[in-house]
């Protein structure tokens, strides 16, 4: 254990926090996500969910300034303007957490994938919401 740090930010996951460049994105999905077919480096964290993982996952990481849709979920598939719940959950972790806030960008399902697949690393949560997955994608901190 370290002081300050959220156990759940275990040593894999934080190796590829750290070891992530800016622009570089990361997915947290949930439990029906097909984290081994689209990620290169995949963690799991089944033991808890997206916006508890979310949550610690804020507190370490800077989230791009410049690049736009810095925080990308998954849109519902044919209804492309419905918000789920574990979207609103995201939503608000975002703009109370995350540095700087940023808002949360919906895209469709396989736009979704896509981008997942040029991920630096997905971690598989044990969200069993559907569309709680988040893609973030990291900035840069101040000298």
């Amino acid at each position: 254990m370290l002081i300050g740090l959220d156990p759940l930010l275990g040593p894999d996951l934080l190796h590829a926090l750290r070891a992530m460049g800016h622009g570089d994105d990361i997915v947290l999905a949930d439990a029906n996500f097909p984290a081994h077919a689209v990620g290169q480096r995949v963690m799991r964290s089944d033991d808890c969910d997206l916006p508890r993982l979310l949550a610690a996952v804020l507190k370490v990481l800077p989230i791009d300034q410049v690049e736009p849709d810095a925080a990308v979920g998954m849109e519902v598939v044919g209804d492309a303007g419905r918000r789920e719940p574990v979207h609103i959950d995201i939503e608000r972790l975002l703009a109370t957490q995350a540095e700087p806030r940023v808002s949360l960008t919906l895209i469709e399902r396989h736009a979704f994938y896509a981008r997942a697949r040029s991920a630096f690393a997905v971690v598989a949560t044990g969200e069993r919401r559907f569309y709680g997955n988040v893609i973030l994608r990291k900035g840069t901190i101040a000298p």
